[in-house]
């Protein structure tokens, strides 16, 4: 009896921290991914979402600046997931060399997101991004609210918008938590 409670201890112990918000890899169910352009506002930017043939997610596209646009991006729901033991989002891409925005939604009805921007290199990388550095925003704004909290989250998104004319490609293998 004593060796079972011992086993068990160190099998607690020796847990993996991490959480798996998303995986190209082994999901290949994209319907609760959804894209939002600018359109929703009169702007002209595309993009897409696709597996492509490494097995990976592909957002890409372009944005453009004409008829006000200037973003793209793409959303992903699920049910709630308490994230309070968790400290940082991870993510694993292969962009382009451009910056883009990981949103975060307590959510999915809350209109504002908490933000955080990275940059990509053109090679791949794993991103830790402290979920304490994700800043309340709505259109733009930084809004007069505490960095998020943490506590729970109903959406996620990638969002590009640089303020100019580009075309953009980011690969993206897995999405999680540690």
């Amino acid at each position: 009896m004593k060796v079972l409670i011992i086993l068990l201890s160190l099998s607690f112990m020796f847990q993996d921290n991490t959480s798996t918000i998303f995986d190209f890899k082994n999901e290949k169910n994209t319907s609760n991914w959804y894209v939002v352009n600018d359109g929703v506002m009169g702007g002209l930017s595309q993009g897409t979402l696709s597996i492509n043939n490494a097995g990976n997610g592909l957002f890409k596209g372009y944005v453009t600046t004409e008829n006000n646009g200037g973003f793209s991006s793409i959303r992903h729901e699920f049910n709630k997931k308490d994230v309070s033991k968790f400290e940082h989002i991870v993510i694993k891409v292969k962009g382009d060399g451009k910056d883009y925005q990981f949103r975060i939604k307590e959510k999915s009805s809350q209109r504002y997101s908490y933000i955080s921007t990275f940059r990509t290199t053109g090679e791949w990388q794993t991103i830790k991004i402290p979920l304490s550095s994700f800043y309340p925003s709505f259109r733009g704004n930084t809004l007069d609210k505490p960095n998020y909290l943490g506590g729970v989250m109903e959406e996620i998104a990638i969002l590009i918008g640089n303020k100019k004319k580009e075309k953009f490609s980011l690969e993206i293998e897995n999405i999680g938590l540690d």
